[in-house]
């Protein structure tokens, strides 16, 4: 099978087993401010995973479109992408190890057709001082598995990865149990620093054999978890079974949870055989088109053509998903991916505009699977082509700015100011200064890396929440925040009109922001009266509850207000905020929650609903901020 076709196959094989097939989500995280992307497909189940209802039930599977901004600088090597796609199923309180683990199995060695042989799992060794045990039945269910099969599966206690990398496999072995460190699951890591009152528990995973002659003995001795090329990652179950207690012991759940997530480019990689996942087919045609383009080949120009093709597939779902290349936030990674594209484009002698031929190649990739992809490849394509051509001109003016750093030498200081700030890149900035005899400072190189860590470290910090600090919306305050949100949404319409319709919101626990169209400036005039409205509602303390509804009665006739753009499986889960003594609801908006019981928790602390800020976002769409102050 090709990626496509793995991807084709996983979703159907579980959707035969009773699974809700769920849109992905887009990569911008809806109403989460503690990260900038969605960096994994468990990301967008949390609140489900926490306790909520989806409105799909308790059976779900889908493939997720993610990001890992903190991964760009590894992009080069046969591994590393910061976009990917995840295939994920769960099993909300309903199936746990003993389906999870077989279905796997079987999806992997009888639809995909990867030989059970080349397999091999990762089981948690247990925590006796926190009286945890080892996962035997996880173990066990593997052992019989493979038995199936013909294969005795040996087990292997090994404790951490060092330990392994001393140790090795010994003939025979085919489980392997670690510590915390690398089997089990919670937010924040580990058995000690797993936070009180969150679901948590081991994970089992499952590792593709590329073979020794792949290991690189540097990295020690092989073994699954180890680092030196010869396995590789391709699904990992989390099996959350405990909470930890306000006395940090840990109880077991009453519902169990299965969260099973695996990169598809890993698994479309093994089905080849390659340990290089750009050989496969979401990467490898865009591959072809650099050769073709550049009359270079892929074996001698390696790392040049994995970044490009790896940085533009991601810039490429960012710009399907509204994202615009800019100097902040999310806009800032993509504009730095597309430069870092350009640059190494530049590095295979491709100094004209490239992106007109290679974008298409990578949309056509998708369009049959997500049509989101298709309805967007003409603008996608025009915005990523405008922003090549303002960053060749911008590359005139950092050559520019570079004639004026010739007294006293070039510092890394200056040379991260035209990387950081004229998106020069500090490689053509030496060998520019080395053709105009430009002196560098002796210790160019540590000021420039040390400027560049410190904006890494500032970036890092939205992205170290690309899951662990993804419960952010769990909070009461966000949950105050979000229900504003509503109320202010349903006011902004009954002031200015029915046209008004939300085109995104970030919620954070101090602020909401709400984006909405509107052809002009809102008065201060209307703003007071949406003031009032709002404050007014929270006042009739509104009961806050939620149905669910087939998605066409609920967006139909039922007239339920959703977000532009969102796409929605079959049924939705559609808030309702109305006060006791009245027929008809305040608000009534399809969204995934989380939301306050009673509109009257808004104002506890004597606080009230003020707007702080109104402006342009972009042509037709205006941006509110507010407050609870």
């Amino acid at each position: 099978m090709n990626a496509q076709q793995i991807r084709t196959e996983y979703l159907k094989f579980f959707e035969e087993r009773g699974h809700t097939v769920i849109p992905r989500a887009k990569l911008i995280p809806y109403n989460d401010p503690s990260t900038l992307f969605t960096g994994s497909g468990m990301q967008p189940l949390i609140p489900y995973l926490l306790g909520e209802e989806h409105p799909g039930g308790v059976r779900l599977v889908d493939s997720q479109t993610c990001i890992r901004a903190q991964d760009i600088e590894e992009v080069g090597d046969n591994t590393h992408t910061t976009f990917f796609e995840m295939l994920g199923n769960w099993s909300l309180g309903d199936y746990f190890k003993e389906q999870q683990i077989r279905w796997f199995f079987e999806f992997l060695t009888e639809k995909v057709g990867i030989d059970p042989n080349k397999l091999y799992v990762t089981c948690f060794i247990g925590d006796e001082a926190n009286g945890i045990p080892r996962d035997d039945e996880a173990a066990a269910i593997w052992q019989q598995v493979f038995k199936e099969k013909g294969i005795e599966a040996g087990i292997a206690e090994i404790g951490s990865q060092a330990d392994g990398d001393k140790r090795g496999i010994k003939p025979g072995e085919r489980i392997f149990f670690y510590d915390d460190g690398e089997n089990w699951w919670s937010r924040n890591g580990g058995i000690k620093t797993t936070p009180i009152g969150d679901p948590c528990g081991p994970d089992s995973e499952v590792f593709y054999d590329f073979g020794e002659q792949n290991h690189n003995p540097e990295a020690g001795l092989s073994h699954p978890a180890s680092d030196g090329g010869r396995f590789m990652e391709i699904g990992n179950q989390v099996f959350m079974q405990y909470r930890r207690n306000d006395d940090g012991s840990f109880s077991p759940l009453d519902k169990q949870n299965v969260d099973y997530g695996g990169g598809l480019e890993r698994i479309a990689a093994a089905a080849i055989d390659s340990p290089d996942v750009y050989k496969i087919s979401l990467l490898w045609p865009i591959i072809e088109k650099l050769e073709a383009l550049s009359g270079k080949s892929y074996e001698a120009n390696t790392n040049a053509m994995r970044v490009i093709a790896d940085h533009l597939r991601g810039a490429t779902f960012l710009a399907v998903d509204g994202v615009k290349p800019s100097n902040k936030e999310q806009g800032y990674v993509m504009r730095r991916l597309l430069r870092r594209a350009i640059r190494f484009a530049f590095d295979l002698g491709i100094e004209q505009n490239f992106l007109e031929g290679v974008v298409p190649v990578i949309a056509d990739l998708y369009v049959e699977d997500y049509p989101e992809v298709k309805a967007a490849r003409d603008e996608v394509i025009a915005v990523l082509v405008k922003e090549e051509k303002a960053f060749r001109q911008t590359l005139r003016k950092g050559l520019k700015q570079m004639e004026r750093y010739t007294q006293g030498g070039l510092t890394g200081e200056e040379l991260f100011t035209l990387y950081d700030t004229f998106g020069f890149p500090v490689e053509l900035s030496t060998e520019e200064a080395y053709k105009r005899d430009i002196v560098l400072s002796k210790a160019w190189r540590e000021e420039f890396d040390a400027k560049m860590k410190q904006q890494r470290e500032r970036s890092q910090t939205a992205a170290k929440g690309v899951f662990k600090g993804g419960l952010g919306g769990q909070t009461l305050q966000h949950k105050k925040y979000h229900t504003a949100t509503h109320l202010m949404y349903q006011a902004l319409r009954d002031v200015l009109g029915d046209h008004v319709v939300q085109h995104g919101s970030n919620i954070t626990e101090e602020r909401l922001r709400f984006d909405f169209s509107h052809p002009e400036k809102v008065t201060l005039e209307q703003i007071k009266q949406v003031e009032d409205i709002v404050n007014e509602q929270i006042a009739k303390d509104l009961k806050v509850s939620y149905a669910e509804y087939p998605t066409e009665v609920a967006r139909g006739e039922m007239g339920a207000l959703g977000q532009f753009g969102d796409r929605y499986g079959d049924t939705v889960k559609v808030y309702t905020m109305i006060a006791d003594s009245e027929e008809e609801p305040f608000s009534f908006e399809i969204c995934g929650g989380p939301h306050v019981d009673h509109t009257l928790q808004l104002f506890e602390d004597g606080k009230k609903f003020k707007i702080t800020k109104e402006e342009s976002s972009s042509a037709g769409i205006r941006r509110i901020k507010a407050i609870l102050a």
